[in-house]
């Protein structure tokens, strides 16, 4: 179970600077999420949401719909994006950036059609996109563009409201540091519980854990006409995971003062579909049982897929991994997500000002040799294998100032 380090690449990071976009004005950011539900009434018309076009019956939503009726219909991802908004509104505003951040949702209210209108009604022409997924895939990233491509469509506002999109940020300091803060308490903790209990040199494991996604789309993600990357294990998803995964472990390590790297894996969580289609695995609580049968007495869950705490986190996570844990005798520790952690903030400001005329910033800080990641998504990348939806290309739009 644990993971070696892995080469990320078979070549040179090509994002030079002609994997740059020159600086705009925009008129205001756009905060893309995913949204949730915030009561009981909530719960089965959010979840039709998601699963729109998929032919799901109500019968197996009511299913799902009880993680989130166990947590009273209420998904905290929400009240998050609140403080998020406000918090990083601030942030640009202590910088001189005096862009108002507005706030869309892919899944429940405010939905992006609706801010986008609202928007324009405003006098805004070109928006800044930032999205709470940092990782390239087609769920992370291209279907946000899709998103946008067809709001716009919907609203007729296609060619007379702009949109462009930074890029993903999955190594960036502002989403990594707080994991590696994070990640180096909940070591601390658990190796603190086990000398509690007697056993103070027990083996302790790190568990980095992200949404599963289906194959075909995991081989899809990164993969474009002309990006000349060979992934790990032929992912860019996969891959930008395990780096970042290293570095966690690394950086964590060094304020720990482990005299030995931590053990560590990369496990999945929420897969859901049907049963026939393969998904990137193992599940996190197979991954637990084997672990424990090693003789593994404690891990730390480390949420590293999610920017936020969607209800996969809350459920699968701190709830059903923790009760796997209970069961089989072992330590648990589940780290924060970024949510929002200062860095985090501050971090999603620097992504902005990489692509205003507003204190622009010139440099691209990645902590892994895959990033930067490009400002503008290659074409054909993440493919979408449900069919040709309209989407933005990221940074092309022409209308506006």
């Amino acid at each position: 179970m644990t993971q070696e380090a892995k080469g990320a690449v078979s070549v040179v990071n090509p994002v030079t600077e002609a994997g740059r976009k020159a600086p705009r004005n925009y008129d205001a950011v756009l905060l893309a999420s995913f949204g949730g539900p915030e009561g009981q009434d909530d719960v089965i018309p959010f979840l039709r949401n998601v699963t729109r076009g998929r032919g799901i019956p109500d019968e197996r939503l009511e299913e799902v719909s009880q993680h989130y009726r166990a947590n009273g219909g209420i998904s905290p991802i929400n009240a998050q994006n609140r403080v998020l908004k406000t918090d990083l509104e601030a942030e640009l505003a202590s910088r001189g950036i005096g862009l108002p951040v507005l706030w869309g949702n892919r899944n429940w209210a405010p939905y992006i059609a609706d801010t986008l209108q609202e928007a324009y009604d405003a006098g805004h022409r070109r928006l800044l996109m930032i999205t709470t997924s940092a990782y390239s895939c087609y769920s992370s990233c291209r279907q946000y563009r899709e998103d946008i491509g067809v709001a716009l469509t919907d609203t007729g506002l296609d060619g007379r409201l702009a949109v462009d999109k930074v890029r993903q940020y999955f190594d960036h300091p502002g989403f990594v540091e707080p994991f590696i803060e994070g990640t180096a308490a909940g070591l601390a903790k658990v190796r603190a519980d086990l000398a509690a209990a007697g056993t103070p040199d027990a083996p302790v494991h790190v568990l980095f854990s992200t949404h599963s996604i289906p194959l075909r789309d995991a081989e899809a993600a990164g993969r474009s006409e002309d990006e000349p990357r060979r992934f790990a294990e032929g992912s860019a998803y996969v891959a930008q995971h395990l780096a970042n995964g290293a570095e966690v472990i690394k950086r964590a390590d060094a304020v720990t003062g482990a005299a030995a790297p931590t053990p560590w894996s990369l496990v999945y969580q929420s897969r859901s579909g049907a049963a026939h289609v393969p998904w990137l695995e193992p599940d996190i609580n197979d991954a637990l049982d084997e672990l424990a049968g090693q003789g593994v007495k404690g891990v730390v869950v480390v949420p590293l897929g999610f920017v936020t705490d969607h209800m996969e986190v809350v459920w699968d996570l701190d709830t059903e991994a923790k009760e796997t844990c209970e069961r089989l005798g072992l330590a648990f520790d589940r780290v924060p997500t970024p949510g929002t952690h200062r860095k985090f903030i501050a971090g999603l400001a620097d992504l902005i000002c990489e692509r205003t005329m507003a204190n622009y910033i010139t440099d691209r800080p990645a902590m892994t040799d895959l990033g930067p990641w490009y400002d503008v998504c290659r074409p054909g990348c993440c493919a979408n294998f449900r069919g040709e939806t309209p989407s933005i290309a990221g940074a092309d739009s022409t209308v506006g100032r």
